[in-house]
Parts: structure tokens; sequence; C-alpha cells
């Protein structure tokens, strides 16, 4: 049987160099090329049995690591390697601490993309050559934030997602084809989870999650 690989990217050209690579990790793999958040929760739902997927941080819907937060706590068997524009070694030990199972600096030659890919495949973890034993004395950073938010559904944190947006109910409810009173439940249910009482509130608390807390412009590379 076929492995199904996912990349999660939202620019084109690296989508094809991650392609290309998990063809020759992977001749007869079938491949989902994905360039949203959203998108990446349809084609996880549509396949929740996909055996990889290559996720990159900075991408539509994203918050930094909340997407890789969400599909850990939503899919635990689903290995998720980090694909990044940063090569920031703090941004490396936040990705293994919230569950990646590899990271894969976007300056990576295609060879060294192949052997990451193939060594997750397997069962093991892949950070760069000489990264680890780097990462090993950094402190780990697991947050209760972090924990909350891998404890929304899926509906929960699109909802979410949009509020960070700034949509208002009607807008998100139309978005997603429920009723405003159903968009009202899950946003009480996302307050309740995240331990917030309002908007504002749970929008500087996803920002917890961004590459760089204080620096949000990174958001949207």
């Amino acid at each position: 049987m076929a492995q199904h690989i996912i990349i999660a990217d939202d620019h084109p050209l690296f989508r094809a160099a991650l392609r290309q690579a998990v063809s020759q990790a992977v001749p007869d793999a079938e491949v989902a090329e994905v360039e949203s958040i959203k998108a990446l929760q349809a084609e996880v739902e549509r396949k929740p049995d996909a055996d990889l997927v290559l996720l990159d941080l900075n991408m539509p819907g994203a918050h930094g690591f909340s997407g890789l937060v969400f599909m850990r706590g939503q899919y635990p068997g689903l290995p998720v390697v980090v694909v990044s524009g940063s090569e920031d070694l703090q941004v490396m030990r936040r990705s293994i601490d919230y569950g990646a199972s590899g990271f894969i600096p976007k300056s990576a030659p295609l060879p060294e993309i192949t052997e990451a890919i193939q060594a997750v495949l397997e069962g093991d973890m892949w950070l760069p050559a000489g990264v680890a034993e780097k990462l090993e004395q950094m402190q780990a950073e697991s947050t209760d934030f972090s924990d909350r938010l891998a404890s929304l559904t899926p509906q929960q944190f699109r909802v979410l997602g949009m509020l960070a947006e700034g949509m208002l109910n009607k807008q998100i409810a139309y978005d997603l084809d429920v009723s405003e009173a159903t968009i009202k439940a899950h946003i009480t249910a996302v307050f309740r989870k995240l331990g917030v009482r309002n908007r504002t509130q749970a929008v500087i608390a996803i920002q917890q999650m961004e590459l760089d807390p204080s620096d949000t412009s990174l958001s949207g590379d």
C-alpha cells in the first residue's frame, strides 16, 4: 500500500522541491499538496491514516507553532516534520518540544531533505548535523497553553483561527456554513478550554505560539 505524504507549504517552488525529495525518498508515495492550515485540516480529515506531514510554520491560518500543536493533539500517531526558513535554535527547540518528529531548514540541500524524510518514515527523529547536541543544552519549552490548544477539536481550532483574524460571529458562521448559535457555542468552549474570558484574551494567548511572540511580523512570511 502506497504511503501518503502531505506537503503543507504556501510557496509553490518549495512545494515542488519537497515533492522531488519525497519522490526520491519514497518513489511510489501518494503526495498531497496544501497551502493553508484550513486545507491541511481538510486533507488530514480525508486521509487520517497519512504517513507523514511536512509542515511549514508560516502559511495562511498558522500562528507560528499553533498548527503543529493542533496536529499533535488531534493526530498523535501522524509524524509531523517542521520545514522552516528559520534556522534559529530556539525555533528548532520549540518545534521538538511541541511534538515535531524532525526539523528541516529550507536551506538544506535536496539529498539532506530526502534523508530526513526517509529517517522519519523509519521511525527516527531527524535534525540537521550537530543540532541535537545544542538543543539538549537548551531549556525545554512546553507550556500549559500549548496543552490547552492541543485539546481543541478541529472545528474549535478553525473558529479560533478565524477569531484571531478578527472575523465576526456571523462571518465565521457563513464561512463554516453553520448557525451563529453554533459558533457562539464553539467560542464558549474555546474560551473555557483555553482559560480565557474574551476574544482579546484568546488572540493574545494564541500569539504565544508565534515563532517570536514579540515579533508577529514573521507570521506572514
